[in-house]
This record gives structure tokens, sequence and C-alpha cells, in this order.
């Protein structure tokens, strides 16, 4: 994935970015490697051109977007069809219940339009919907204070609550239902969640066993309500 440090897509930028990137990883070539963020200024020709050369030399087989608006993603999509180019096939957007509005909006249905699939980050909201933030002292020393601090208000406490209320009916953890919730949405082909411990895998263990009902996807859709 190309990221970190200036937002960046030139061709010479990617080329080194993805050589750099094969380097730390010790591999041969990537499956997917995404624009992770769209700098506003490079043509996209340019960009799909740097990716033509990778893909050329077998460095990389498919490419992803990820933080694009929605004029430069359909004019990346345009590009690609009437240049023959590499064309994005993933959209990776911040999706979960505490941001919803900018794919709801246009993104669901722009990616079912063009076939692209659906791999939100920020999946459980940079850890808030685990329920471990229930007040401000929670996210002292943490690093995730600054993405999830601002999840704690009227909005948030709802959510939390019902993911208690569902997640006590289950017997799972309330990260298990944030993840169900997300994978059953309509657009979404798989979410991505980290883990910085082994202990965490056992939420996306129960979240592809769980099958939340109608009701309490709309419930937690109305504790969402943006």
């Amino acid at each position: 994935m190309q990221q970190g440090g200036p937002k960046n897509t030139s061709k010479d930028y990617i080329l080194k970015a993805a050589e750099d990137s094969l380097k730390r990883l010790q591999i041969d070539y990537i499956d997917l490697y995404f624009t992770h963020f769209d700098d506003g200024e490079t043509p996209v020709e340019e960009t799909l051109e740097a990716y033509q050369e990778l893909m050329n030399a077998g460095k990389i087989r498919h490419i992803g977007a990820s933080n694009f608006s929605h004029l430069r993603l359909q004019e990346s999509l345009d590009v690609a069809k009437e240049k023959n180019l590499p064309q994005y096939e993933v959209y990776q957007p911040e999706y979960n219940l505490m941001a919803r509005e900018n794919f709801e909006s246009w993104g669901r249905r722009f990616c079912r339009e063009n076939n692209l699939g659906v791999t939100p980050y920020f999946a459980l909201a940079s850890g808030f919907l685990t329920g471990k933030y229930r007040k401000k002292s929670d996210f002292e020393g943490k690093d995730r204070k600054m993405f999830a601090e601002k999840y704690l208000n009227e909005r948030g406490r709802k959510v939390l609550a019902a993911l208690d209320k569902i997640s006590k009916k289950h017997e799972v953890s309330q990260a298990a239902v944030a993840l169900g919730w997300l994978m059953q949405r309509p657009g979404v082909t798989a979410p991505i969640a980290s883990a910085t411990k082994s202990s965490h895998l056992d939420a996306f263990q129960e979240a592809i066993e769980l099958q939340l009902t109608g009701e309490e996807m709309n419930y937690l859709l109305r504790a969402s309500e943006y």
C-alpha cells in the first residue's frame, strides 16, 4: 500500500514506494496495491501508468483506491478505460457504525455500479466500537485517542448501548457485533480490522459466525443515525 509521508501519486513516487514495500516485505510481488491517498494534483493517467509499469514487471497484480473523492475516482476509472490502463478494482472507504455518511451517500452505489470490491478501514472506529472507551480517562495514554475520542458523545453512547444489548444476547464481544453489522451491510466485501494482540482475533472469529437478525441490524442503524 502506498502510504505514509506526504500525499503523492506521481509516477516516480509510486515506483519507488512499491520497490520499498517489496524490499520490506521480502516478497517478489504484491497481490493488491492501494493508492492510499490521492494528492489531488497528479494527473490520474500518470498514476495509472506507474501501475502499468509495475504490472508489466510482475511486481503488482491488482490495484485499489482509498480516500478518493467521488470525482477523482470516477476520473480514474474513465481514464483507465479510455487509455487501456490498469483499473482500480477495490475501494477502501472509512466505514463503520460511527462513520456512515460518506460511504452511504455515494460510495456504495458508485462501487456497485462500477463493480468495485469494498474493504472498509477503521471497521471498529479506532477501537471505540470494542466498548473499552466509555469516558475520557479511558483514552489516556492510548495511541487511538486522537481518532476515537471524538465519538464519546450522545450518539456514541447510544451505539455502545446497542452493542452491549446485542452482544449480551448472543454472548459475544461488542467488537464482534460491530464487525458482524459491517459484514452484513449491502455492498461491503470484507472489513479491515487490526489486531495488536492474539486475543483480538477472537472477535473476528465471533463475527464470522454471528448472524444478526434484520431487527438487530435495524436497531443498530437507528442507534447510529447521523
